[in-house]
């Protein structure tokens, strides 16, 4: 049985067209708003107010300071001195002074003896090393004389002639410039 079913991304593009649509409907509406022109209504003109009179300020009557009758100082009563009670002194009876009891008595020990080590067994004597005997003395090697080489004759090096520098031509004469004079300040009269 065949299948008639669309392929996947026929869905897709038929969303793409209708979001497509929708947006040219809108900016054609939005354009059509921007391009109508609203009728210009005549500013109202307002009718003038007429000016309230001023109102003279109103004099409040000077009230006089009130001045409080003087109180009377009020009298304290004196109180008496209340007197404390003498408590006689306790007596405390005599305690009897309390008595150590007496240390026992330590032992005297007796002082231990150190321990005596063992006497190390005596090593035996060396025994005298023998005498060096005296080396017959050798008689002394004689060398042959080496035969004298002849002296060279010292190399003779050329004299090389002393070089002169050579001689710069003078220096142009300069024109001597005249001495620039200062523009003299002019002073104040004095008074």
């Amino acid at each position: 049985m065949a299948d008639h079913r669309l392929p996947s991304f026929v869905f897709p593009l038929v969303l793409l067209t209708f979001s497509l649509m929708s947006s040219k409907t809108l900016v054609q509406g939005a354009r059509c708003l921007l391009e109508t022109s609203l009728p210009e209504l005549p500013k109202p003109e307002l009718p003038h107010l007429p000016s309230f009179p001023t109102l003279p300020k109103p004099e409040l009557p000077q009230l006089p300071k009130p001045e409080l009758p003087p109180l009377p100082k009020p009298e304290l009563p004196q109180l008496p001195k209340p007197e404390l009670p003498s408590i006689p002194k306790p007596e405390l009876s005599s305690l009897p002074k309390p008595e150590l009891p007496p240390f026992p008595h330590v032992p005297t020990l007796p002082k231990p003896e150190g321990h005596k080590l063992a006497e190390l067994p005596t090593l035996p004597e060396r025994p005298p090393l023998p005498k060096k005997e005296e080396l017959p003395s050798l008689p002394k090697p004689e060398f042959p004389l080496l035969p004298k080489f002849p002296s060279l004759p010292k190399p003779a090096f050329p004299t090389l002639p002393k070089p002169e520098l050579p001689t710069l031509p003078p220096l142009p004469h300069l024109p001597e410039l005249p001495k620039p004079a200062l523009p003299t300040i002019p002073t104040l009269p004095k008074p």
